[in-house]
């Protein structure tokens, strides 16, 4: 932990790990997460062993994941009691003359401790299909309800802030912490910011800068992170 009432969240789509894997390690490596919601972690053939390895080159372990979502931990952070929540996406996508199908979705999560605050954290990935997106929030937004703690939501939401998905969101009274961060999509061309990090309320929060090479952030993934630092209580007034 970054000291005694902070913890250091990365919350990044790593396009499957199928970029320069040196690249994205050393973004990792430079934000010195305490935690990292990983959004399209590998798949398929030995997906456990490819996040395991993945993982171990950003020097973090892996700890709990659902479809293409997964959480990794520094040395001394536990995630107690990992969620794995299934969400259900239909397995055909249609729009107009184009027809797709999908990989199932899914969120994870799990808890933290954030100074002397017992907190969640859950990472999430939607769909592209609009409606598809809202039905997906809202199973995640329902078992938010049930977590009993305050909670930071975040991950790839594939759609920008004036759309109905980061709507609901304010509806649900959470915090969209990157208003002035500036865009996350795409990592050489960045023009879209489709990538959130909410939070809910008596939890405090900011995006800071990723610390890490403009090359290297263009190489590692098609987006780019975003870093967080969870604290509680109120924020100390800037000097």
């Amino acid at each position: 932990m970054t000291d005694g009432g902070i913890l250091r969240v990365l919350s990044y789509n790593v396009h499957r790990w199928g970029d320069d894997r040196t690249a994205l390690a050393r973004v990792v490596r430079a934000c010195a997460p305490d935690v990292m919601l990983v959004q399209e972690a590998p798949t398929w053939f030995g997906t456990r062993r490819k996040r395991r390895a993945m993982a171990a080159s950003f020097g973090l372990r892996y700890v709990a994941a659902s479809a293409r979502n997964a959480i990794l931990v520094a040395e001394g952070i536990e995630l107690a009691e990992a969620l794995h929540w299934r969400i259900w996406r239909p397995f055909v996508r249609r729009r107009l003359n184009f027809v797709a199908t999908q990989l199932p979705g899914g969120a994870v999560g799990g808890y933290v401790q954030v100074g002397a605050t017992r907190a969640a954290v859950v990472c999430c990935h939607l769909g592209l299909h609009i409606l598809g997106r809202r039905r997906e929030l809202e199973q995640i937004l329902q078992r938010c309800r049930t977590l009993g703690t305050p909670y930071l939501l975040a991950g790839d939401l594939n759609e920008e802030p004036d759309g109905p998905v980061w709507k609901r969101l304010a509806e649900e009274g959470l915090t969209d912490l990157g208003a002035d961060a500036g865009p996350t999509f795409s990592s050489t061309d960045p023009h879209k910011r489709i990538d959130g990090a909410h939070l809910s309320p008596t939890l405090d929060g900011r995006i800071i800068p990723v610390p890490a090479a403009a090359e290297d952030l263009a190489a590692a993934s098609d987006h780019l992170p975003m870093l967080i630092e969870l604290r509680t209580g109120t924020p100390a007034a800037d000097s």
